[in-house]
């Protein structure tokens, strides 16, 4: 329904732009366990016709404008059980982070879209009243993050409790969101920012003790950034800029790539997993340049590629072996989701999207879930609530467009926490050095590397795995196809010029075609 909220912009005459906007409000509702309207993203947009990409950056800022942190706000942690592991969240009003969502999604609009907000707006209102089946990937997020959800009882209502809570065949309505949703549409992001939606959110936070100032939400503002530029083979890449990180980190592993004949691979043999996973070390080992200085260009500088890319090539002449050097994991929020959409003129937009794991409450009267940002350690590594008011959040997320000679050929994003550079990384390849189709590409079983520890997904050669183990990996077999490597949601050109989409299976992922 997310899918199909934004292909119906099409059949309006609407552009790309329109269809992501449309699109991203139907999803608030149609995947209600993943995302919510008072999170942050980015957004890439490209145009054939002006020749050139911009970045739309409206993720959340660090609250506090105006006011000293107080003494004592609400924030406490939450442990989420995944399974194998478990997890320390933190949520209450103050893990809420300035919400930039409505903002980005308005200014898209404003800036590149055809079609009123009406209309844009009309298939996330009609879904919200009418109500939409949580189904079995819904209800699978929804269960794991239980605590969550059922902290307090109107939002665990919201969600079906007490009897149908999270169930695959609740229906998931929420009128008051609705509601929103067409103000909206008649009175702009004021409305969010400034006017009444505003007042509700800070009256919840004073209440409640939280740290949204109205400074915070007044002074917001979507960053219109130029994009990271990245040159692969005969191809140009366009992906996030800093302050976010997984952009500059997928960026330098394709320049470790560039000198690397990949034509004369097998797909998913020894020689080229091996290949990935040292590239996805020698990117590991990297890393900490940039996360202690932010400065993409020195990040990428010839001479820093070329001194991995010798112990890359050292490493891959050698059976593998213990690495003493391994930068640390920065893992972050899971609960992320992405659109990509391509239209008939030319116009790509690459959207990814976050509101963490929510923050276990609802604006009274408005059916407004916000976000837990500020609630996640590996987001703030100084620790909780020691940052800059009304400074940018770091991201890994990476909205990412490829060009040939001007014409776009892919656009494509990730959610995945850490697993997001890694899953783009392995679609691009897939996509563009070994001609797979791009349902292919994005269902190939992919790998990830991270701290010695080589993750192989289900549907990958017993016979390869087994032989990249007497190599001296140490690796973590999957049975299947998991989310844990990512959900690559991606449109494309071929080399024929054909369309082509894929929504990752991972992620419950649809096409749409108009």
């Amino acid at each position: 329904m997310t899918a199909e909220a934004g292909a119906a912009m099409l059949r309006e005459g609407g552009n790309a732009v329109d269809a992501v906007v449309a699109a991203a409000f139907a999803s608030f509702v149609a995947e209600p366990t993943l995302i919510a309207p008072g999170g942050g993203g980015f957004a890439m947009v490209y145009r054939r016709d002006a020749g050139r990409a911009k970045l739309y950056d409206f993720f959340c800022n660090f609250p506090g404008l105006g006011a000293p942190v107080p003494s004592e706000f609400d924030f406490f942690p939450i442990s989420i059980d995944y399974g194998p592991a478990t997890q320390e969240f933190h949520i209450g009003r103050g893990s809420v982070a300035v919400p930039g969502i409505i903002a980005g999604l308005c200014l898209l609009l404003a800036d590149h879209g055809q079609l009123p907000a009406s209309v844009v707006l009309e298939p996330a209102i009609h879904l919200a009243r009418n109500g939409v089946r949580l189904g079995d990937f819904g209800a699978l997020v929804g269960e794991l993050l239980t605590p969550i959800f059922q902290h307090e009882p109107d939002l665990a209502s919201l969600y079906g409790a007490p009897h149908r809570f999270c169930a695959p065949d609740f229906v998931y309505k929420n009128p008051q969101l609705a509601d929103v949703f067409e103000a909206l549409a008649r009175e702009g992001p004021d409305l969010f920012y400034r006017g009444e939606i505003a007042q509700a959110i800070l009256a919840d936070q004073r209440a409640h003790g939280g740290l949204l100032t109205a400074q915070d939400l007044a002074e917001y503002e979507v960053i219109v950034r130029e994009p990271l530029h990245q040159r692969y083979r005969e191809f140009e890449m366009l992906t996030n800029p800093p302050p976010s990180r997984g952009g500059a980190l997928i960026a330098f592993s394709l320049a470790l790539l560039e000198a690397f004949d990949m034509a004369r691979l097998t797909f998913g043999e020894v020689e080229h997993l091996a290949l990935l996973a040292e590239v996805m070390r020698q990117t590991n080992l990297a890393r900490p340049l940039f996360e202690s200085t932010g400065d993409a260009a020195r990040f990428l500088a010839h001479e820093h590629v070329i001194e991995h890319r010798r112990e890359l090539v050292r490493r891959l002449a050698d059976e593998p072996e213990a690495h003493a050097l391994i930068a640390p994991t920065y893992r972050e929020h899971n609960n992320t989701t992405h659109i990509s959409v391509l239209d008939s003129d030319g116009v790509f937009v690459s959207m990814t999207t976050t509101a963490g794991e929510t923050p276990g409450f609802l604006i009274p009267g408005y059916g407004l879930i916000l976000n837990n940002i500020l609630g996640e350690a590996d987001l703030h590594p100084n620790g909780f609530h020691r940052g800059q008011p009304g400074r940018r959040i770091g991201s890994m997320m990476a909205p990412t467009i490829m060009l040939s000679n001007g014409e776009p050929v892919l656009a494509l994003g990730s959610g995945g926490a850490n697993r997001i550079r890694t899953a783009i990384l392995q679609v691009i390849l897939n996509f563009l050095d070994f001609n797979l189709d791009l349902p292919t590409a994005v269902n190939a079983p992919r790998i990830h590397f991270e701290r010695d520890i080589l993750q192989v997904e289900g549907g990958a050669s017993n016979d390869v795995v087994d032989a990249l183990a007497r190599w001296g990996y140490k690796l973590n077999r999957w049975n299947d196809l998991h989310m844990f490597f990512g959900g690559v949601h991606a449109v494309g050109r071929d080399r024929a010029g054909r369309y082509q989409g894929a929504g990752d299976p991972r992620r419950n992922g649809f096409v749409a075609y108009v």
